[in-house]
């Protein structure tokens, strides 16, 4: 009996405190705040390679023509290891007045950090996200606009920063000043693209 007395007391009193005026005019529960959400974290380079020897072709301006369609033109340098290997290429690329900037390099880099263009004091960098690899290859590219063109042809020199997949920073320098001579001037070879339909 004096359990059954102690339930009846527990149920009476939780029923005088659910009825109480303060409780009734009390706030509806809201969900809690959930924190703003977290920036993607910086990689810093846990160090640098020294860089290896690359061989530069010259700049070069590439057309390419196909019927009905604006000429899309490249201008371009390789770099390539001793070995014949291509390390690094550069291309600027335009058609219709919209231009972007893509490089291609060999596969094992760190992708989430993308590739760093340095052109300059006077310049801001340019960062350029992965866009695909194949089997031996990457590309990173982005568009950019008249302002970054004009700053790669005042660049002497353009430095190109990427990461390994250890974290490990490498850097390669571009000759830029030939750049806007190639860039401006006729093309060294126009291409005639044929589709068939």
């Amino acid at each position: 009996m004096g359990v059954r007395r102690k339930s009846s007391w527990v149920i009476l009193l939780a029923l005088a405190l659910a009825s109480t005026p303060q409780l009734a005019s009390a706030a509806p529960l809201t969900a809690p705040k959930q924190d703003p959400p977290l920036p993607d974290p910086e990689v810093a380079p846990r160090g640098r390679h020294p860089p290896r020897d690359i061989k530069y072709s010259p700049w070069r301006k590439l057309c390419f023509k196909a019927p009905g369609k604006d000429m899309l033109c490249r201008t371009t340098i390789t770099g390539t290891w001793d070995t014949g290997q291509m390390a690094i290429r550069l291309d600027v690329i335009e058609r219709e007045g919209n231009p972007r900037i893509q490089i291609l390099l060999p596969v094992g880099l760190y992708l989430q950090a993308g590739v760093k263009l340095h052109l300059g004091a006077k310049s801001r960098d340019i960062h350029l996200p992965y866009s695909w690899c194949f089997s031996n290859l990457c590309v990173a590219a982005a568009p950019i606009d008249k302002a970054a063109i004009a700053a790669i042809g005042e660049a002497r020199t353009i430095a190109v920063e990427v990461l390994d997949t250890n974290l490990v920073a490498l850097e390669a320098t571009i000759p830029a000043d030939q750049f806007s001579s190639a860039y401006k001037g006729a093309p060294a070879e126009i291409f005639e693209q044929v589709i068939d339909e």
